[in-house]
């Protein structure tokens, strides 16, 4: 099958996709922020520069693209029929850099929690995964909280 468009109208497009500031994560932001969690932007200084830090928590946030990192039976997940061997070989290396950056901070000690963009389109969806990523930050800030010794 061939592309509906032109070579130069896809790579218009696709240079209009943003990497970050999406509105999955604007979303998530805001509501996050709403609940008292604060954070920092692009943790560049982390493995896979997560899109939400919470320092105080020690934990991560990903909020991943269904299509770019292909989320397990998500209808967004879908396979380009033209140039299906790129796209392949494209999707291996997007969850391949995933699962990297995510040992990586489980190594360094970081909670890692993704959100996907299908779970935030909804109100009643952003609201279920919005109390899904505060429980579970918080709870491993938790339960790697060391008690002060008793004077």
């Amino acid at each position: 099958m061939t592309d509906f468009m032109t070579a130069e109208e896809r790579s218009i497009r696709m240079s209009r996709i943003r990497s970050r500031d999406t509105k999955p994560e604007i979303v998530l932001r805001r509501t996050l922020h709403r609940l008292g969690l604060r954070f920092r932007l692009g943790g560049a200084d982390l493995p896979g520069r997560p899109d939400m830090v919470f320092p105080k928590h020690r934990a991560a946030v990903f909020v991943h693209g269904c299509f770019w990192h292909r989320h397990d039976g998500c209808r967004v997940a879908s396979t380009p029929k033209s140039n299906a061997e790129f796209w392949a070989r494209k999707f291996e290396r997007n969850v391949a850099r995933d699962q990297k950056a995510t040992g990586d901070l489980k190594a360094l000690g970081w909670k890692v929690v993704v959100a996907w963009e299908c779970e935030l389109g909804s109100k009643e969806r952003l609201a279920l995964t919005t109390e899904r990523v505060k429980r579970e930050i918080t709870a491993y800030a938790k339960a790697m909280a060391v008690p002060r010794p008793v004077s």
